[in-house]
């Protein structure tokens, strides 16, 4: 699902990804993507699409706040997940009402315990397409940040 996810972001406007499933469903399967992946990503899509309706009073959450998270969220997020969740808020590149749609995302992508903690290189994708549907302007450098999972890479 994550595979499909990313491809997306690199080949569609959040707009089109986001409005007519059939026509995504198919365009994904013309690209090769199994049908599993494509119905968990597009359902996934859609669930950030109905909480991010939800949760439009998160958007005035004040600066100052802090979020405590729930014994079950650092669990599921894991120390870097949360860390990593913190620092982007406290750079201001993730708002409250962002970082809420980020958990949700991250606790719906899976169910089977091997899923967890959510590894790093996922969360990142989960807060790129989060603010990629959220349309939300996004530093160049942060995407960078975003999409680099991890492995080395030769710089140009």
């Amino acid at each position: 699902m994550f595979e499909v996810l990313a491809y997306l972001y690199e080949n569609f406007p959040a707009l089109a990804a986001t409005q007519d499933a059939d026509a995504l469903e198919r365009k994904l399967a013309a690209a090769g993507f199994d049908r599993d992946d494509i119905d968990e990503a597009v359902a996934w899509l859609q669930g950030l699409a109905q909480v991010a309706r939800s949760a439009q009073s998160l958007r005035a959450a004040d600066r100052r706040s802090r979020r405590v998270y729930t014994r079950h969220e650092c669990q599921r997020l894991g120390a870097e997940g949360v860390a990593f969740l913190a620092f982007l808020e406290s750079v201001g590149q993730l708002s409250a009402g962002e970082r809420e749609l980020v958990i949700e995302r991250a606790l719906a992508g899976g169910d089977r315990d091997r899923d967890w903690p959510v590894p790093v290189a996922r969360l990142k994708l989960i807060v790129l397409m989060v603010l990629w549907c959220q349309q939300t302007e996004i530093d160049v450098l942060l995407v960078e940040e975003l999409l680099d999972d991890g492995d080395d890479r030769l710089l140009h």
